[in-house]
C-alpha cells in the first residue's frame, strides 16, 4: 500500500478532468492578466495619447498612476467577489470576472484621446481601468482555490503554481504581440504604433475574451464547495465571519504582513518597475526593453512550476521568505550594475561628473504637479531640478541656507540658476531658457518670417549642453547594452519573483476554512499586490523626482521585503501538510 500523506494515497498522476481544470483555468487567468498588464507596457505611450498637456516627468507619474488606479480597486473587487464566490460557487463568480475584464479591455483600444475629447478622455480610461481591477480582484482568488480545491493534498503546490504562472505568462504574452505589432519587420512600426497602433493589442483582447469564456463554461463546479452546500455548512455572511471574528482576522493579518507585501513587492520591482527603469531611467527604447524583458520571463517562467512542486516538499514558508530576503539584499547592486549594463556612457558619465544640486530645501518642490498648473519656475531650486528631471539625469543634493540661490555642478563646472525673485515675464522666460540650455542643451529651431507686427526670427543652431559634453547621453546607445548582462539581471529578478509567488496561492488558501477561503485569501492578497504592489512604480519614481536619485524609489520594496521576512519568520505557520477539506 502507498504511503499516505493526509489520509490520501502520496503517488498522484493528473488525471484527464484535472488537468482540464488546470488549463481551463489558467488560460482564463493568462488573458485576464495579459488584459491588465497591456496598460503598464504601454506607458509612455498612453501618457502621450490620453495626457497631453503635463510635463513630462508628471505626465508619466499621472499614467502610472492611472495604471494603478485598477490596483486600488482590486480589494473591492475582492470584497464583492470573495462574498459571490463563497455563498455561489468558485466557476460562476470567475466566469462574471472574465466577462467584465475582457470587455473593459476591448473598450480600451476604442477610446478617443485626448486631443480629440479632452479630459473626458482620461476620465473614461480611468473608469474602464477600475473595472479591470474589480474584475482581477475576483479572478485570482476564484482561480486559486478552484484549482486548490480540485488538487490532490500533496501536490497543492505544483497544481496552484500553474495559476502563479500565469501572471508572467500574460505579461509575456502582452510583451510577445506589443513587440510583434510595433517591430516594423513584423507589425506596423514604432512611429505607427504610437499614433494609432497601441490599440491592436488591446482590440486582440476580444478574442481572447470568446477563447476563455468557451473554457471556462466547460468547467463544474469545486468538489469542496459542492460537499459544503449539500452538507449545508457554508456561511451566511463569508466577509462578517472572515474579517468580524478575531480569530480569522488575526489569520489576515498574518498572511498579509508575513508572506503577501513582501511578495507583492518583490513581484512588482522585478517585472515591471524594472521594465519602467530600463526606459526611464536608463533610456533604452521601448521595443529594446520590452525585447530583453520577454527573454527574461520566458527563461524564469518553469521556475514558477519548480518553487511550487518543491514547496510541497520542503514547505511554503521558507521558499517565499528566502525569495524575500534576497530581495532586501541584493535589488540595490542589481539595479546598479543594470546601469553598468544597459547604458555604460550613463554610468560612465555618472562616475567622471557627478551632478550635485545645492539649494534651500524649503524651496525645492517635488517636480510633481497632477494638473499641469505649475510650471516650476517660481524658485531657483525648481528651475535647476525641472531642467535635470526632464533630462532624467542622476543628483545628489547639498542643503544651503535660506536666501542662498540654487546652484549645480556637473564634475567641476558650476552653474547659478536665475533668481525668479528678480526676474519677471519674458525676462524670466529668457533666463530660464539660457540656463536650460547651458545645462542640457537647446535643439535647432529654424526661421519665422515676419507676421503682422511680429518681427522675423533668426534660425538658432543647435546647443549642447554642459551634460552632454561630459557625456551624458539622451538615449541608450543600441550597441553598447551588454544584452547578456542585461538579460541575465533581469532573469535573476524573475527567479525571485518566482520564489515568492510560486508557492503563495497554496498557502493562502491553506490558511483558511473552506467556508471564507475565498474572501479571506483574496482580500489580503489584492491589498497586497494591488496596493503595495500595484503603487510601487508611481511611488518609487515619485520619490526618484523628489531627490534626484534614480535608485531611491528601490527603498520602498526593499523595506517592505525585510519587514515580511521578519514578521514571517515570527508569526507566519508552515501549511504544506494541511488538510483543506474543511
Amino acid at each position: 500500500m502507498a504511503s499516505t500523506y493526509d489520509g490520501l494515497p502520496k503517488h498522484h498522476e493528473a488525471t484527464r478532468s484535472e488537468k482540464l481544470i488546470i488549463t481551463a483555468s489558467s488560460l482564463g487567468t493568462v488573458f485576464e492578466w495579459y488584459d491588465f498588464y497591456l496598460y503598464g507596457l504601454l506607458t509612455a505611450i498612453i501618457a502621450a495619447q490620453f495626457l497631453t498637456g503635463l510635463n513630462p516627468t508628471t505626465s508619466f507619474i499621472m499614467a502610472l498612476l492611472i495604471f494603478a488606479s485598477g490596483f486600488i480597486v482590486r480589494p473591492f473587487g475582492a470584497i464583492v467577489f470573495g462574498r459571490i464566490g463563497d455563498l455561489f460557487g468558485r466557476r460562476y463568480t470567475f466566469i462574471i470576472t472574465l466577462l467584465v475584464m475582457g470587455l473593459s479591455t476591448f473598450l480600451v483600444g476604442c477610446l478617443p484621446t485626448y486631443k480629440s475629447v479632452g479630459v473626458a478622455a482620461p476620465i473614461m480610461l480611468v473608469v474602464l481601468r477600475m473595472f479591470q481591477g474589480l474584475a482581477l480582484g475576483g479572478e485570482y482568488g476564484g482561480a486559486a482555490t478552484y484549482v486548490a480545491e480540485h488538487a490532490p493534498h500533496n501536490r497543492r503546490g505544483f497544481y496552484t503554481s500553474w495559476i502563479q504562472i500565469t501572471a508572467t505568462a500574460g505579461l509575456a504574452m502582452a510583451l510577445l504581440i506589443v513587440i510583434g505589432v510595433r517591430s516594423p519587420i513584423t507589425g506596423v512600426g514604432e512611429e505607427a504604433f504610437k499614433d494609432w497602433g497601441w490599440r491592436i493589442p488591446y482590440l486582440v483582447s476580444g478574442l481572447f475574451l470568446i477563447v476563455g469564456l468557451w473554457l471556462r463554461l466547460k468547467l463544474h463546479e469545486s468538489p469542496v464547495f459542492q460537499k459544503m452546500k449539500a452538507e449545508g455548512t457554508g456561511s451566511k455572511s463569508p466577509i462578517k465571519e472572515a474579517f468580524g471574528q478575531w480569530k480569522n482576522l488575526k489569520i489576515v493579518f498574518i498572511a498579509f504582513f508575513g508572506a503577501i507585501a513582501g511578495q507583492a513587492v518583490v513581484w512588482y520591482c522585478g517585472q515591471l518597475y524594472a521594465l519602467f527603469f530600463l526606459e526611464k531611467m536608463l533610456k533604452i527604447d521601448g521595443l529594446t526593453a520590452n525585447t530583453l524583458i520577454i527573454v527574461a520571463l520566458l527563461m524564469a517562467a518553469p521556475f514558477f512550476l519548480f518553487f511550487g512542486w518543491l514547496s510541497d516538499r520542503i514547505g511554503r514558508k521558507p521558499i517565499i521568505l528566502s525569495g524575500c530576503a534576497l530581495a532586501a539584499l541584493t535589488l540595490f547592486p542589481v539595479f546598479h550594475m543594470l546601469t553598468d549594463a544597459a547604458n555604460p556612457a550613463l554610468a560612465r558619465a555618472q562616475a567622471a561628473a557627478p551632478v550635485t544640486v545645492t539649494a534651500n530645501p524649503t524651496e525645492c518642490s517635488s517636480q510633481f504637479d497632477p494638473v499641469g498648473a505649475n510650471k516650476f519656475d517660481k524658485t531657483s531650486c525648481d528651475i535647476v531640478k525641472n531642467a535635470l528631471a526632464k533630462a532624467g539625469v542622476n543628483y545628489t543634493n547639498v542643503a544651503a541656507a535660506p536666501g542662498t540661490v540654487a546652484t549645480v555642478a556637473v564634475g567641476d563646472k558650476n552653474f547659478t540658476a536665475p533668481d525668479p525673485s528678480r526676474l519677471s515675464g519674458e525676462e524670466k522666460k529668457a533666463a530660464i531658457a539660457a540656463f536650460t540650455a547651458q545645462l542640457i542643451g537647446a535643439p535647432a529651431t529654424p526661421a519665422k518670417a515676419a507676421e503682422g507686427d511680429k518681427p522675423a526670427v533668426a534660425a538658432q543652431p543647435a546647443v549642447e549642453g554642459e551634460l552632454a559634453r561630459v557625456g551624458y547621453p539622451g538615449k541608450a546607445n543600441p550597441a553598447e547594452i551588454n544584452k547578456p548582462l542585461v538579460v541575465a539581471l533581469l532573469f535573476y529578478l524573475v527567479l525571485l519573483v518566482t520564489m515568492v509567488y510560486g508557492p503563495i496561492a497554496a498557502m493562502l488558501v491553506e490558511l483558511f476554512p473552506s467556508r471564507i477561503r475565498y474572501s479571506s485569501m483574496s482580500l489580503p492578497y489584492h491589498i497586497g499586490n494591488g496596493w503595495l504592489g500595484g503603487l510601487l512604480p508611481a511611488i518609487g519614481f515619485a520619490m526618484v523626482a523628489a531627490t534626484g536619485d534614480i535608485y531611491y524609489g528601490l527603498w520602498y520594496p526593499v523595506i517592505v521585503a525585510a519587514g515580511t521576512v521578519v514578521l514571517g519568520l515570527i508569526f507566519l505557520p508552515e501549511t504544506f501538510r494541511r488538510n483543506i477539506d474543511a
